[in-house]
């Protein structure tokens, strides 16, 4: 997400302390969307030739002076809108957590008449779903929302069911669990990169 090594992170963890993450039950590192900008903010001031000592001082310095940094924000345009649904609530959340860091508007619906809801109100521009979703309902609903105009369609499974997917419709599929890395990699080769709309058209929907 923030093209930075984990080794950088751990170390600037151990030696400077500032950005500390809560742990897992397994142990597994887990940032909140404020320390995902503090991490952000280090890596752009010492990709402007600070060294990390300094970059983490400016940090402490601005975090006393004005508090929890702001999310991100590149541009004051409309954002493309990505569709998680899942039966699994901790999974969808933290799909929804990395998916909006890289600025992209997320919904979320945890079954088939949810998701039905949601297109009604908004169509989205990719739909990420759950292959086991209402009772492996998941196929089909790629293919209802790929019917129903939704560009793209990314099938996530903890089951071998690449084949069924694809076959439904399905733009591409990712085995559970996701790497947070393999599913933005994924959403962005799908959207064409950016998180924001293009074109009038699309724009105007």
């Amino acid at each position: 997400m923030l093209a930075l090594p984990a080794a950088t992170i751990r170390n600037w963890e151990l030696r400077y302390g500032l950005v500390t993450p809560e742990r897992s039950d397994g142990g597994h590192r887990l940032y909140t969307r404020s320390q995902v900008e503090q991490l952000r903010f280090l890596k752009i001031e010492v990709d402007r030739g600070l060294q990390p000592a300094e970059a983490h001082r400016l940090l402490a310095d601005r975090l006393a002076a004005h508090g929890p940094l702001p999310a991100r924000h590149d541009a004051e345009e409309p954002r493309l809108l990505i569709l998680i649904a899942d039966r699994d609530p901790y999974a969808a959340e933290l799909a929804e957590f990395f998916l909006r860091t890289e600025g992209y508007d997320v919904d979320l619906a945890f079954d088939v008449s949810e998701v039905e809801r949601r297109i009604e109100q908004r169509r989205p521009d990719l739909a990420v779903v759950e292959v086991m979703i209402s009772g492996r309902a998941g196929a089909e609903l790629c293919r209802r929302l790929k019917d129903r105009g939704v560009s793209s369609c990314l099938a996530v499974s903890s089951l071998d069911a690449r084949d069924d997917a694809l076959a439904a419709g399905a733009d591409a599929f990712l085995s559970k669990p996701l790497h947070p890395l393999e599913l933005v990699s994924t959403v962005k080769d799908l959207l064409g990169g950016s998180a924001l709309l293009r074109g009038t058209a699309r724009q105007s929907r």
